[in-house]
C-alpha cells in the first residue's frame, strides 16, 4: 500500500486524510498452533494505511479506536468481553509510536483479536530515502509539501470468524438440539421455506410462491425433506434465524407460520407483511 501511495495520489488526487485499504492471505511461521482457528500458520486478515496531517494523528487514531469498537459491538461481539491494551514502551513494533490491540475474553484469557498503530512517517519515509522518489504531499491549499503520518487499523478476520462461531454455539442437551445463534444480519441463510408435507401438491406449490416471494430479496432455502421438525433442528444448526412454514391455514387466508430460532415461538404472518417481518 505504501508502494501504492504515488500511483493513488497521481490518478484519483486525494486530499488528506485519506485511506488505502486491502485484505488477503497473511503467513506465519508459528511455532505453536491450536486452540481451533485461534493461532495457525496461514490466516486472513484486513488492513489499511490511513494518511493524516502529522499534528493530527492523535484525532484520527481515537477516530479509528472508537470506530473499530463500534464495528466489534456491530457484529454482535459483547461489550463486556472487549478492552483495549496500550503496548508498553518495550513492547513497540521498530515502526510504530502507539499501538493499541482491541482484546477479546477468550475461554483461555484476553488475547489480541485487532490491533492499531500510528507508524508516524515511518514507512513512506524509508521509502521515499531508498527509492529516490518524492513521496511528499501537496497541501491544495498552503502548498506546503510534507510526508504523511499514517494510522493503520488491522483486523484480524480468520480470529472474528473464531470469536463469532464460539459466541454463537449453544446446546439443548434435553432436546438434543445444537443451535448457532449468529447475529441474524450474519446469518448465511436468513429464512427457510417449508411445506408442511412434502407429499401434498397443494402445499409445495404454495410454498414454492412464498419462496418465490422472497428470493432475490433475502437468501432463502427450500427444504420439504422429512419431518418438520427434523427440518427445524437442520436449520438451527445453520444457524438460520426464521423458518416459514406453509401449512392448510396458508391456502385459506394467506398466513404462514414464522418460527424464530432463538426461542422457537412460531408465530403467524400474512404474507403481504412477510417481507417486513423478516426485517431486523
Amino acid at each position: 500500500m505504501f508502494v501504492d501511495f504515488k500511483q493513488v495520489l497521481d490518478s484519483i488526487h486525494p486530499r488528506l486524510p485519506f485511506g488505502i485499504a486491502q485484505s488477503g492471505k497473511a503467513f506465519r511461521n508459528e511455532i505453536t498452533m491450536g486452540k481451533f482457528t485461534f493461532r495457525t500458520l496461514e490466516f486472513d486478515l484486513a488492513e489499511f494505511e490511513y494518511f493524516v496531517k502529522p499534528e493530527e494523528w492523535e484525532k484520527w487514531f481515537d477516530y479509528w479506536k472508537e470506530e473499530m469498537h463500534k464495528f466489534a459491538l456491530l457484529v454482535g461481539l459483547s461489550e463486556d468481553k472487549l478492552r483495549w491494551r496500550s503496548h508498553k514502551k518495550e513492547e513497540l513494533s521498530h515502526y510504530s509510536s502507539r499501538t493499541e490491540d482491541l482484546e477479546y475474553e477468550f475461554p483461555w484469557g484476553h488475547k489480541e483479536m485487532w490491533g492499531l498503530a500510528y507508524r508516524t512517517d515511518f514507512d513512506l519515509k524509508n521509502h521515499m530515502e531508498k527509492s529516490g522518489v518524492d513521496l511528499r504531499y501537496t497541501d491544495p491549499y498552503t502548498q506546503e509539501k510534507f510526508i504523511p503520518h499514517v494510522i493503520e487499523p488491522t483486523f484480524g478476520l480468520s480470529r472474528l470468524l473464531t470469536i463469532i462461531l464460539m459466541n454463537s454455539y449453544s446446546e439443548d442437551k434435553e432436546k438434543g438440539r445444537v443451535v448457532m445463534k449468529f447475529p441474524k444480519a450474519l446469518a448465511p441463510v436468513k429464512a427457510a421455506v417449508f411445506p408442511l408435507l412434502g407429499n401434498k401438491e397443494e402445499l409445495t406449490g404454495k410454498a414454492k410462491e412464498v419462496l418465490a416471494l422472497l428470493a432475490g430479496k433475502i437468501e432463502v432455502e427450500w427444504d420439504d425433506r422429512g419431518n418438520i421438525g427434523k427440518r427445524y433442528f437442520a436449520q438451527d444448526e445453520i444457524g438460520t434465524p426464521y423458518c416459514i412454514t406453509v401449512d392448510f391455514q396458508t391456502l385459506e387466508d394467506n398466513t404462514v407460520t414464522v418460527r424464530d430460532r432463538d426461542t422457537a415461538v412460531q408465530k403467524r404472518v400474512s404474507l403481504d407483511k412477510l417481507f417486513e417481518y423478516l426485517q431486523y
